[in-house]
């Protein structure tokens, strides 16, 4: 046997002689207390008691009276007769004649009523859009062909004889480039021959406004000479247009000449 398990087994002993001699102990204490205390016990016990009576009465029954009948006739309803009209027993009637309608009054909104109150109806905005604030002024060149008949002195060449800078426009020459202004007035075309017609210019503009590059006889050209359409480009190549730096680098567009007989 090794020396630990030696150790372990005496350990072992002594914890089991401890725990047997107190156990003794302890019941030895609770004996002695048990003598000490007072505690008697009453031989022979006394007898049993009863702590509580009760005694029930007996109600008196009452006689149950016997149902009283009359001796008669049951009641009936009166025959109906259907071809006889109705009488009221009683007509009702106010006793105060009234010679207006009982119209009761209108229900009013008020803060602490729940009378629910229909909006008016909205009138329709105008767009601002559409308007003319040019139009209220006097002499403004700007409008002139929206409310006179013929453009007036002042009226700058290049702009139409009209409201709108699309279609055909006679008398004067004029531009289109989308986005685009032209600076000042358009160039007239120098020429010399006795010819009459529209002659377009289709241009390149680039973003500092010059035009790069015109041929005429574009769409809406009615004449073939030479020289008007020479010197419609010439004059084309001089109109300058606002710079733009959001413009495309050559911007197309057309200028567009009505010759007239000198």
């Amino acid at each position: 046997m090794q020396p630990y398990q030696r150790t372990r087994e005496k350990r072992e002993k002594a914890a089991g002689i401890t725990g047997v001699a107190a156990t003794l102990v302890l019941h030895a204490l609770a004996l002695v207390v048990l003598l000490t205390s007072g505690l008697t016990y009453l031989d022979p016990p006394p007898p049993e008691r009863s702590s509580l009576l009760i005694e029930f009465e007996e109600e008196e029954l009452q006689p149950v009276k016997p149902l009283q009948s009359q001796v008669g006739r049951q009641p009936q309803a009166e025959e109906t007769d259907l071809e006889r009209d109705v009488e009221l027993v009683q007509k009702a009637e106010s006793p105060h004649v009234n010679d207006r309608p009982n119209v009761t009054p209108k229900a009013q909104p008020d803060p602490h009523g729940d009378v629910e109150t229909p909006a008016p109806p909205a009138e329709p905005e105008i767009d601002k859009r559409g308007l003319f604030p040019g139009m209220s002024k006097k002499d403004n060149n700007a409008t002139a062909p929206h409310a006179a008949k013929e453009a007036a002195e002042g009226f700058k060449a290049g702009q139409a004889d009209g409201n709108t800078h699309e279609g055909k426009t006679e008398g004067s020459a004029n531009a289109h480039v989308k986005g685009r202004n032209v600076v000042g007035s358009i160039p007239k075309p120098v020429y010399g021959t006795q010819a009459e017609g529209i002659v377009v210019v289709q241009v390149k503009v680039d973003q500092y406004g010059n035009v790069k590059e015109a041929v005429p006889g574009a769409e809406g050209t009615t004449v073939t000479d030479k020289t008007l359409w020479n010197a419609a480009r010439n004059a084309a190549m001089k109109t300058t247009f606002n710079m733009d730096a959001n413009a495309p680098a050559m911007q197309a567009g057309t200028i567009t000449y009505i010759f007239k007989l000198k």
